[in-house]
């Protein structure tokens, strides 16, 4: 066996990040009572129904798990473009504030270094904004003591630290650090990162309607339920098997469509945002290694 061909086994018998723990149970549930019709047929119990398959089509369940895993993945992909935005938009506005912000002196480096880690900074409060988690040590160390007090007593983390990205530039367009077309195109991209945390926060607020989860639900456990009155007659003892099957199929696509419709969570199936975030750190980091043209005077100076 190949290289490949044992990697897709892999992948196929995989439990972790799978929905198989979740659904288990209902689809034990379904088979064991196929299995139990099964043993009614076999004492001449009349539960032969093969007229049951119109109670529920099977075109009309389908075409519902389909609307409900297509809606659960756009919302999963359009969290995951609001967070390409961000990363996109971090990496123009730290090049920028870090070659047109002029700094005369090695105290406005260090501003200016402070003032870019903010985007940082801003990458993880919006993940934990996102997570509803409080602040933890990882945000701590991008900003000052005093910053970090000031989170403290904050609802919206992310918002508060572009508040302050917005307020460095503007004294640095007061200092005469910053003409106004460098200005504005700067406070354009802080607006787009607003905007992707926007973006996020409208899919975390806006959950799947509850009466069409429940009413999902409910088809789905009805026509499970049903399959052994219509297969006993043909399929005798192997009924519970194939029902399980076919449970372990639909419930296994309705769970899936529920673990993707928030994905900004930690589970496997949620976007990877400690790792974007560590990206991002990454690139701003490499970038304020360099050594700007408007920098070289100071560090022939030190």
């Amino acid at each position: 066996m190949n290289t490949q061909a044992f990697s897709w086994l892999k992948t196929a018998f995989r439990l972790q990040g799978s929905v198989v723990p979740s659904i288990l149970p209902l689809v034990i549930l379904s088979g064991g009572f196929g299995v139990f019709i099964s043993l009614l047929y076999s004492m001449g119990v009349p539960v032969a129904f093969p007229f049951l398959s119109a109670i529920v089509p099977s075109i009309v369940l389908g075409l519902l798990l389909v609307f409900r895993t297509n809606t659960a993945y756009e919302r999963y992909w359009e969290g995951r473009k609001c967070w390409g935005t961000l990363v996109i938009s971090t990496r123009n506005l730290s090049r920028q504030m870090w070659i047109s912000i002029q700094a005369p002196e090695m105290q406005n480096v260090i501003e200016k270094k402070s003032a870019i880690r903010l985007l940082i900074a801003f990458a993880v409060a919006m993940k934990l904004h996102l997570r509803e988690e409080e602040m933890t040590s990882e945000l701590e160390v991008l900003i000052s003591p005093s910053q970090y007090e000031t989170l403290k007593s904050m609802n919206n983390l992310p918002l508060q630290i572009a508040f302050w990205i917005g307020d460095y530039l503007n004294q640095q367009y007061d200092r005469n650090c910053l003409d106004v077309y460098q200005l504005t195109a700067m406070h354009q991209l802080i607006n787009n990162i607003v905007e992707g945390l926007a973006g996020c926060e409208r899919i975390l607020k806006t959950p799947m309607p509850l009466a069409y989860a429940i009413h999902l639900k409910q088809l789905l456990l009805l026509y499970c339920l049903a399959l052994p009155f219509q297969m006993v007659k043909d399929l005798g003892w192997v009924t519970g098997l194939i029902v399980a099957l076919i449970s372990f199929a639909l419930f296994g696509i309705e769970q899936i469509g529920l673990e993707i419709e928030n994905p900004f969570g930690r589970d496997a199936n949620d976007l990877p945002l400690d790792t974007i975030c560590n990206a991002i750190q990454r690139n701003i980091e490499d970038l304020i290694s360099l050594s700007p043209s408007v920098h070289v005077k100071v560090v022939e100076e030190s």
